[in-house]
Parts: C-alpha cells; sequence; structure tokens
C-alpha cells in the first residue's frame, strides 16, 4: 500500500501494517475525544513512524495515496473537523 504522511511525502508499506496503523488512528481518536492534545501529537507521532519505517517514494512520484496520514502537529479542532467527515485515515482494510 502507498501512505502520505501530509506534508512529507509517500512511503511504500507491506500490506501487513494495515493493522498496527488502524490502532494508531483509534489511539488517535480516543486522544480526540479525551480533548487530549499531546496524547494526540504521541499517535499521530507514532503513525508516521511506521509510515516512514517503509520505502520512501521518490518526491516526483505521481501515484494515488492509499491511505493519508495528518501531520503531526494537527490541533484537536483539525482532528475533529476530519473525524467528523470519517477516520482520520479512511477506508483501511
Amino acid at each position: 500500500m502507498i501512505v502520505r504522511v501530509m506534508g512529507e511525502g509517500q512511503w511504500r508499506l507491506d500490506d501487513g501494517l494495515a493493522g498496527r496503523l488502524a490502532e494508531l488512528d483509534a489511539e488517535t481518536e480516543r486522544a480526540v475525544e479525551r480533548g487530549d492534545q499531546e496524547g494526540l501529537r504521541a499517535a499521530l507521532d507514532a503513525l508516521a513512524e511506521v509510515v516512514r519505517s517503509g520505502e520512501k517514494l521518490p518526491s516526483d512520484h505521481l501515484g494515488r495515496s492509499d491511505e493519508i496520514v495528518p501531520p503531526t502537529d494537527l490541533t484537536l479542532e483539525e482532528a475533529r473537523q476530519i473525524i467528523d467527515d470519517g477516520d482520520l485515515i479512511p477506508d483501511l482494510p
């Protein structure tokens, strides 16, 4: 799968990491529900680290991302707006 970290680029990840990404996505939502900015940042940092463990794609790669991870400096308010539209990381298998 191809995953983008907003503002950083795209990485190719093994499909086996989808479960871990889903766990971290749920952790971000729990942090937002608690109003926990530090917890949100920690979960987003962990998400980004998992993504960065994959193969970085060239910056000129124009392929579609299967998933998109928000920037790690996302605020609680921004996260709430995204969650109202669906998951922070939509459509994980």
